[in-house]
């Protein structure tokens, strides 16, 4: 599988500019001040001078056409160098992370609707896995392109500032990164290497957390650091066959247990806090821990912060019919708790009992999304609210009618004074009460939440096999990200992915859906026909039917369509399919298993 992506383009004085604000201002007396670790710039930039000697010596070698193996070796072992600066990279130069390791597929520049040329090491992954003489020129030319990147890298550390808190939070934030992409494949989905260059990020923390601990005597759990990632990487090494690695076992035992002891670490070091709001808590042990998510990460700025109290006005307006046109219908009525807030119809039915062209989206989890609707035409819940109660088939109401029934009723009037300090309600208040009850949906309290958290029983022993085969051999995990399983990618999760499948108009797989989705919005942009929004598999079980038409009626049949290789592996012709067409070949017992362990992702 593939993935698009949408990271903004950054003009390369923009990122050393961001990297100087970031950095403590020395004259400030009011800030912390930390000397620049120039150690740690040192190691980084001997990392990226290794990184171009290698990508120099692949020049030479396919100038020279190689063997095909012995190409393909001299590219892990380039990987492998990157691993070890990647923590610094992917933190204090994104957009340089994003061409240099990011999806094979074009950045797509929204607001202008194009489409700008894929580059970096998994582009060259297609390029050589396997190796087409033929396509000698074009692999050089990429790597060019990439010793251009690999000089940003250079000229960037060698001027900015870099200082203790920041490198800690990039270090723990690798650590994260690994627990869900660099576990998933993310970044090798071809050659499927990705065990193996594992122990590479894993040491290029560690020996940066020896560089910058004051006295590792005294600091105990940078003992337990070391040990354990010393023993993490032992058991990668161990195995490396993605079809057989216990995955299930290996986050909660080994990567769970690091990204606690550097939260023990930063204490005994007195590292203060990065102040930015950010979707992973800067208290949160683990992506398992409760409470880890922010959802003031999601909202549109800071007067639309999420509480209790706005989610139990929320709550109560949801189920008010007063947002209809004809006071018939309310939010609740299509978004059914006992469903995941769905309806168990394939498609919508409008408010003159016809069918809608798509399936209803589970509520639960939607607040860790960046776009709303199986089409994504809106950026946040607010957006989307304002936009189903206008809409004329699903509840036709119109916003200043219900506000004004809203500001005559003494028990809401008081509400919103009392929240917003308002003398009436306005527009907003009333999408960001709506859309704060529907954040409060998201109470990561499954079994397979138990399990992460160490109640080793939680899971059954189908389960387990069934998440080992979702993360390994099914390669589900490359596009449901863990730990939130939808499209938002972790670790910073400021951006939702689109898929294209080639999904047909029901289970038989006989004819394709033309529905354009995203693409109906960005028509001069191929890469987005047919794309939706990856939804989260959190409470799948509960949602049937499946997929943005609902065509499908069961998991067995949506398992089926993945297994086979999608739209085109049923012989449909879409030329920006992002899933994989290769026959996954899981067993119906493989199948089994995989929808066991989707069951332990449903809310108790």
């Amino acid at each position: 599988m593939k993935r698009l992506s949408k990271y903004p383009l950054l003009l390369f004085f923009y990122s050393a500019a961001a990297l100087f604000i970031l950095s403590y201002c020395k004259n400030d007396k009011h800030l912390p001040v930390y000397e620049d670790l120039g150690s740690v710039k040192n190691q980084i930039i001997q990392n990226n001078s290794d990184f171009e000697k290698q990508i120099n010596e692949l020049i030479g070698l396919v100038s020279n056409n190689p063997d095909e193996r012995i190409l393909q070796e001299k590219f892990e072992e380039l990987r492998k160098t990157y691993k070890k600066m990647e923590w610094a990279v992917e933190y204090f130069l994104p957009h340089s992370a994003r061409l240099i390791n990011g999806p094979a597929l074009p950045e797509i520049e929204m607001d202008e609707h194009t489409e700008i040329e894929a580059e970096g090491l998994q582009v060259l992954e297609e390029m050589l896995y396997p190796y087409d003489p033929d396509n000698k020129d074009e692999v050089i030319r990429f790597l060019k392109k990439l010793i251009n990147k690999s000089n940003t890298i250079d000229t960037n550390f060698q001027v900015i500032t870099i200082s203790k808190d920041q490198v800690f939070d990039a270090l723990r934030q690798e650590v994260f990164r690994i627990s869900s992409l660099g576990i998933s494949g993310f970044d090798t989905p071809i050659s499927g290497t990705f065990l193996k260059e594992m122990p590479y990020a894993l040491e290029g923390v560690q020996q940066t957390l020896q560089q910058i601990s004051t006295d590792q005597s005294k600091n105990k759990a940078l003992k337990s650091i070391m040990a354990e990632i010393h023993a993490a990487i032992e058991v990668v090494k161990n195995n490396t066959d993605k079809n057989t690695f216990d995955y299930v076992s290996f986050i909660p035992d080994h990567l769970n247990k690091i990204t606690s002891l550097l939260l023990e670490c930063k204490k005994q070091e007195k590292i203060p806090e990065i102040e930015v709001t950010t979707a992973l808590t800067k208290n949160a042990a683990t992506f398992f821990a409760k409470n880890a998510f922010n959802p003031n990460a999601f909202t549109p700025g800071k007067e639309f912060a999420f509480s209790d109290e706005k989610a139990a006005l929320g709550h109560q307006l949801f189920n008010d019919k007063m947002l209809s046109n004809n006071n018939s219908r309310s939010c609740a009525t299509c978004h059914i708790p006992e469903k995941a807030f769905t309806d168990g119809l394939a498609k919508s039915m409008s408010l003159d009992n016809s069918e809608l062209a798509r399936n209803t989206p589970s509520l639960n989890y939607a607040g860790f999304q960046h776009g709303q609707f199986w089409d994504m035409r809106k950026d946040d819940l607010e957006g989307q609210s304002s936009d189903v109660i206008s809409n004329k088939e699903e509840m036709h109401g119109d916003l200043n009618v219900i506000l004004a029934k809203i500001n005559q009723d003494k028990a809401y009037q008081t509400a919103f004074k009392k929240m917003y300090h308002s003398q009436k309600a306005e527009v907003w208040q009333l999408q960001n009460v709506l859309a704060s009850y529907i954040r409060s949906l998201a109470t990561f309290n499954s079994d397979f939440d138990a399990y992460m958290r160490g109640n080793k029983s939680a899971m059954t022993e189908d389960q387990k096999r069934g998440f080992n085969l979702f993360v390994g051999k099914a390669q589900c995990a490359i596009c449901h990200f863990i730990p939130l399983f939808n499209g938002t990618v972790p670790p910073d999760f400021k951006k939702t992915e689109q898929e294209v499948l080639g999904v047909a108009v029901n289970g038989d797989n006989k004819t394709f859906d033309r529905d354009l989705g995203r693409g109906k919005f960005h028509e001069t942009v191929p890469a987005l026909q047919y794309s939706f929004k990856t939804p989260t598999l959190r409470n799948i079980s509960k949602t049937a039917p499946y997929m943005h038409n609902g065509g499908y009626k069961t998991l067995k049949e949506v398992m089926n369509f993945y297994n086979k290789g999608g739209g085109k592996g049923f012989g449909f012709t879409i030329e920006n399919q992002t899933l994989s067409d290769t026959p996954l070949q899981l067993t119906d017992q493989e199948i089994d298993d995989i929808i066991e362990f989707l069951k332990a992702l449903d809310d108790r």
